[in-house]
């Protein structure tokens, strides 16, 4: 398992680069569709090869639930339980222990809180959060964290850095599966020493691999890039960096120029089930719109996925407007062909040395 740098842009942070995991090769920079409950939304294993995937993502809360982790054991791990044969990461939970501020209770050694499903109180902290991993039996695990809201306090910011310091340095001490690797992740909300202290600290642990959390949380963009120029000179060079949650394609292409390699998102499947495209530099069209009643073009055009080379807009609004699921499978092929292949364009841009001019056209600037 490992990381290489395969170029890197000339006067600039943007890099193109290859991660080892046991399950293949992940090209980088790279976005990984999101599949919360062992499945990307609406999508087969086949399709997501099809479009290019090669890393998708696990939710350790969510499968923690339900099945359970347990049973995913059983069934040989999420790869066998789900057909994906591609590389997986699974994260540790800890941005549902944020979004589920209500519900929960931090304690020194994790988090009690409620099942959103039934009110069940369950536990869950380092110890745990490695060990569902470890049985989920995914590529990447994420160390244990808290992520802060937005706003927050320095001094609550710097409480809850702590915390989370002490609860990384306990996912690392815990046993993995073979082969799994495990990314710490760097917090501190948008406060410059404690980031740069959150990335110190977690370098000298020695991680697989750097997350940055706690953004995409509703600071405001400039804010969320400002922390990414504290964060990553602070991180290995021969380490991938990971963007945790982000973002919209203008976005990721930002934090490519920046240093960043690895991005995961709900926005494509979520925008593509209320109805909504991408398209040109990020551009988002609502197909349920009724000026596209009779509209018999292709969702955009010049695309060449399936859904672009087999439907109109007008048919596509019309399975919305009747209920059929159909709608939000075709849209989200298309909005995953769409980050996908925005990936692969931000490669190609690396390796042809170009870069800086197709950010400077894709960002209007």
């Amino acid at each position: 398992m490992s990381f290489s740098v395969l170029k890197k842009v000339e006067g600039g942070h943007a890099r193109r680069g290859v991660l080892r995991t046991a399950h293949g090769e992940v090209q980088t920079p790279v976005f990984m569709p999101v599949g919360t409950r062992a499945t990307v939304k609406t999508m087969t294993p086949h399709e997501l090869v099809d479009l290019g995937a090669e890393i998708i993502l696990g939710n350790t809360y969510h499968l923690c639930l339900r099945p359970g982790s347990g049973l995913i054991a059983k069934a040989g791990g999420l790869h066998k339980f789900s057909s994906w044969k591609g590389s997986m990461l699974t994260d540790s939970g800890g941005y549902q222990v944020f979004s589920l501020a209500s519900l929960r209770k931090i304690r020194p050694d994790g988090v009690e809180f409620a099942s959103h499903i039934d009110g069940t109180r369950l536990f869950l902290g380092p110890k745990e959060s490695i060990k569902i991993q470890r049985e989920l039996g995914s590529d990447i695990a994420m160390a244990f964290d808290e992520c802060t809201p937005y706003p927050c306090s320095h001094q609550d910011a710097e409480k809850s850095l702590n915390v989370t310091l002490r609860w990384e340095a306990t996912s690392r001490e815990q046993p993995l599966a073979e082969g799994q690797q495990l990314f710490g992740i760097v917090q501190g909300s948008t406060y410059e020493d404690l980031r740069r202290r959150s990335a110190a600290e977690l370098v000298k642990l020695g991680f697989d691999g750097y997350a940055i959390g706690g953004l995409s949380v509703g600071e405001p963009e400039a804010m969320m890039m400002e922390c990414l120029d504290w964060t990553l000179p602070c991180l290995p060079e021969d380490k991938p960096r990971y963007l945790m949650g982000v973002g919209t394609p203008r976005q990721i292409v930002m934090a490519v120029g920046k240093g960043v390699d690895m991005f995961d998102c709900v926005i494509p499947t979520r925008l593509a089930r209320h109805g909504s495209a991408y398209v040109g530099r990020g551009e988002t069209v609502h197909i349920k719109a009724g000026r596209y009643s009779e509209d018999f073009g292709p969702v955009e055009e010049g695309c060449s996925c399936y859904t672009c080379r087999n439907f109109s807009r007008a048919y596509i609004r019309h399975l919305f407007n009747v209920g059929e699921i159909l709608a939000m499978r075709l849209l989200t092929i298309h909005n995953l062909h769409y980050y996908l292949g925005l990936a692969r364009r931000v490669r190609q841009a690396i390796e042809a040395g170009s870069f800086a001019e197709f950010s400077r056209n894709f960002l209007g600037e």
